[in-house]
């Protein structure tokens, strides 16, 4: 299949162009904004709307800084140890998923020992949020032509620019379908339909081994990255940077297991404030 001829651009307002990468990220926050939001209106009420709020300052803030880190740490060491002012420039490009889920975490700990809000409460419903970003950001990396996969002869194949020649699998859309819609709607029953909410960090080993699980495997679609290529035994750093969320992810759920469920009552100060 051809490569879909779309604009990088997204909205271009004179002088002031959005790329699809950016739109996704403010649209993924809203998006995660309001979806969280909804969840305040029922019990257990762990924070206030306007808690809610401020702390999407930080997440953003986590998201960036945790984001280019993890990057220049992860894959690009050696060249930003030789120029390290190009750290800053983000505008370049240059974001890994693991280091903003990091980024997050830090977040969530920081904000919620300030706010005095339990910690992992709060974590399960950023967690429930997370899909929504993950979707958009790989249909914007789909856009853009980047992080494609390997050379396939299967039908829906993809002839990117930047690929050569050949056709590949389109691993974004992979990963948007497995990471986003899939995690998305596991994660949505489990709050619509069970009590998981009542076991605080339920949710969040949920997500964390969703996305685990789904990153491993579309990694074997995945081309990998040129300055690293493939690891031991033919995996990729994605796969090894997975993995302990998988970990993490069982030890989150045996932990809710063995917790005992959060009390109904409602916070002194209603959500809705």
């Amino acid at each position: 299949m051809p490569f879909p001829e779309i604009d990088p651009v997204a909205i271009a307002i004179g002088p002031l162009a959005i790329r699809w990468y950016a739109l996704a990220f403010i649209v993924g926050l809203l998006g995660g904004w309001w979806y969280i939001g909804r969840f305040l209106r029922q019990p257990p009420h762990i924070m206030t709307r306007a808690q809610l709020s401020d702390f999407f300052s930080w997440a953003i803030v986590g998201v960036i800084v945790g984001g280019r880190l993890g990057y220049v740490s992860f894959y690009q060491g050696p060249y930003y140890f030789e120029n390290p002012l190009e750290i800053f420039f983000v505008w370049q490009g240059g974001m890994s998923f693991h280091g903003g889920l990091l980024g997050v975490v830090v977040a969530i700990v920081l904000f919620a020992r300030r706010q005095k809000i339990p910690m992992f409460a709060m974590g399960d419903l950023v967690a429930c949020a997370a899909p929504i970003g993950l979707f958009l950001g790989r249909v914007a990396n789909f856009i853009n032509g980047e992080l494609y996969g390997r050379v396939s002869d299967a039908p829906w194949a993809v002839v990117f620019p930047g690929g050569g020649e050949l056709p590949r699998h389109p691993s974004q859309l992979y990963e948007a379908a497995l990471e986003g819609v899939v995690l998305f709607v596991v994660m949505f029953a489990l709050v619509r339909f069970t009590k998981a909410r009542t076991r605080p960090g339920l949710l969040m080993g949920v997500f964390l081994i969703g996305y685990g699980a789904a990153r491993i495997i579309v990694e074997l679609f995945r081309e990998p990255d040129v300055q690293i290529g493939f690891l031991v035994s033919g995996t990729t750093l994605g796969q090894w940077l997975s993995a302990p969320l998988v970990i993490a992810g069982l030890y989150f759920i045996y932990r809710a297991s063995s917790q005992e469920p959060l009390d109904r009552r409602p916070s002194p100060t209603p959500a809705g404030e």
